[in-house]
């Protein structure tokens, strides 16, 4: 443990003080490998993190304090944040997917006190700072835009800092989806993010430390992952961004034990041609989640990867729900959909009605949670966080089933959601912007699941008189003013958006005909408006 939990008197211990002392013990191992250069030890990682902290109190960084990033996966991140959390701040990630002005929004709505910017992101830094003027900003590593961190606490002597976080200060604020004002912040408290690594740390073979490859950003759960691997005495390995070939190479490469892939790209990983001559033995846990998985491609891995795959289901609101072991992988359920698993340990789920009450085994219904990862609350959304978080239970909004052996089943979300690679975007604010350009009358957002059960943003668009614009045009329209992560994958032309029996778009409709062979494909094509539902139809 690494609360005090058994002695209220004593002093907080976070989970960077014990990771300092797993990373003392041994300081001459490999601590992080980066993608470029000689690995980081064990010592000077935790002289890193020490030097830094020390650095950012005198800067007037502490408890209460917003440290946010602006960083990708590399060894000086990592120090930085252990750094900032030791220091007592919370820190923010700003997102690749993510526009410049939503970055700006966050970078100002959260108070920001010390912006942190890689090297190569001075231009993204230069259009954020245009926004939304902080009151300082650090680099870390050479660059023209600000003063190197790294450097700046180089000649400091690597004395122990005292950590001045309490169990109940947000370590970080996560922030998820939303374009239009403040996106929604997820409030992350230490108490229990420490309890949670301990408890998976723990739950390794002793005597075994793993080797974790972080292919995808340590913002997310990479990022946990490699808290995880620290604190029980690892190595993480370190690459910029997924790359299916690069991936495969730094598994055999680094002996690599442990990843994280979203479905996606594990289904990238599996397609590869290097992947059947690649050496994988030293595989032990595949852990994915994140993004709905298809049954028979999770058969697929299971047979080319072995039995190392872990399912986890959860939400940035709840942490881990529910959790897949190897053997039962092949389990499936209503549809065809593959089991995400059983409870987490600490977790409680129910399936709730409509009004309220849980449903026995077999009825679907809302899913709801009891979590020791549950979040603190939506940053300064008082109304959003009572809605989800009540008397200790989030509501999760997605909807799902528990069959008699306690296994979870997600069927569907109740809010209007497309859960992509990156996070989730809501249709609505997509069509908010697209009804501002001059090319666009009216269009419908919406989500196409594929066969492999992953999502993807498509739009419908009934072209305004005048100029048109085409597919590419569009996506361009959306990426330049939300982020790559909210661009249609197919722009379809249609002459009118067909509505439900009340009136409102009819976006099943749209996703089970415009999606069909031949009406489109990435919307270059103009297609006829699918048939108007009937006066019965379901809003």
């Amino acid at each position: 443990m690494t609360e005090n939990s058994h002695n209220p008197s004593a002093p907080y211990r976070s989970y960077v003080e014990a990771a300092l002392e797993v990373l003392a013990r041994s300081p001459g191992r490999p601590a992080v490998v980066p993608a470029g250069g000689p690995a980081v030890t064990a010592g000077e990682f935790r002289d890193g993190v020490l030097r830094t902290a020390a650095e950012l109190a005198e800067r007037g960084i502490g408890r209460g304090s917003t440290v946010t990033f602006l960083t990708g996966n590399r060894p000086e991140a990592l120090i930085a944040r252990y750094a900032a959390n030791l220091a007592g701040a919370r820190v923010v990630f700003l997102g690749e997917g993510t526009a410049a002005g939503a970055r700006a929004r966050i970078a100002e709505g959260v108070g920001t006190e010390l912006l942190l910017v890689e090297p190569g992101a001075e231009e993204a830094a230069g259009e954020l700072l245009a926004r939304a003027p902080v009151p300082a900003v650090l680099s870390l590593g050479p660059s023209p835009l600000a003063e190197d961190l790294t450097a700046a606490a180089a000649p400091r002597a690597p004395r122990p800092v005292a950590g001045a976080a309490r169990p109940g200060d947000d370590w970080c604020v996560r922030f998820t989806g939303g374009t239009t004002g403040l996106p929604k912040g997820v409030r992350m408290a230490h108490g229990p993010y420490a309890r949670t690594l301990a408890l998976y740390a723990g739950r390794l073979p002793a005597g075994s430390p793993p080797r974790t490859l972080a292919c995808t950003p340590l913002a997310h759960m990479a990022g946990v992952l490699a808290d995880i691997t620290l604190l029980a005495g690892g190595t993480v390995v370190l690459r910029p961004s997924f790359d299916a070939g690069d991936a495969l190479a730094a598994l055999a490469r680094e002996r690599v034990t442990d990843v994280w892939l979203l479905p996606p790209l594990l289904y990238e990983l599996l397609d590869h041609p290097d992947r059947p001559a690649t050496d994988l033995s030293a595989l032990r846990r595949v852990f994915y989640g994140g993004t709905p998985a298809s049954a028979r491609r999770l058969r697929e891995a299971a047979r080319a990867l072995g039995p190392v795959l872990h399912g986890w289901y959860g939400q940035t609101e709840a942490g881990n729900i529910a959790e897949v072991p190897p053997h039962e992988h092949g389990v499936t359920g209503p549809g065809g959909r593959p089991t995400a698993g059983r409870a987490a340990p600490g977790v409680t789920i129910e399936i709730r009605g409509a009004d309220g009450r849980p449903l026995p085994a077999g009825e679907s219904g809302e899913i709801v949670v009891r979590s020791p990862m549950a979040m603190s609350g939506y940053w300064r959304r008082p109304a959003e966080t009572a809605e989800v978080l009540r008397d200790g239970w989030i509501r999760t909004g997605d909807v799902g089933c528990v069959d008699a052996g306690g296994r979870l089943y997600v069927l569907d979300r109740l809010g209007d959601e497309i859960v992509v690679v990156g996070g989730h975007v809501r249709p609505a604010e997509v069509e908010e912007l697209l009804l501002g350009h001059p090319a666009v009358a009216r269009c419908a957002v919406f989500g196409v699941r594929r066969a492999d059960g992953t999502e993807e943003v498509h739009a419908a668009v009934v072209p305004a008189p005048g100029p048109g614009a085409g597919p590419e045009a569009i996506r361009e329209y959306v990426t330049r003013h939300m982020g790559a992560m909210y661009a249609p994958r197919a722009v379809h032309t249609v002459d009118r958006i067909p509505l439900t029996g009340v009136g409102k778009p009819d976006k099943r409709l749209l996703a089970a005909t415009l999606d069909a062979p031949g009406a489109g494909g990435a919307g270059a094509a103009h297609a006829p408006a699918p048939a108007q539902a009937p006066a019965s139809g379901q809003a």
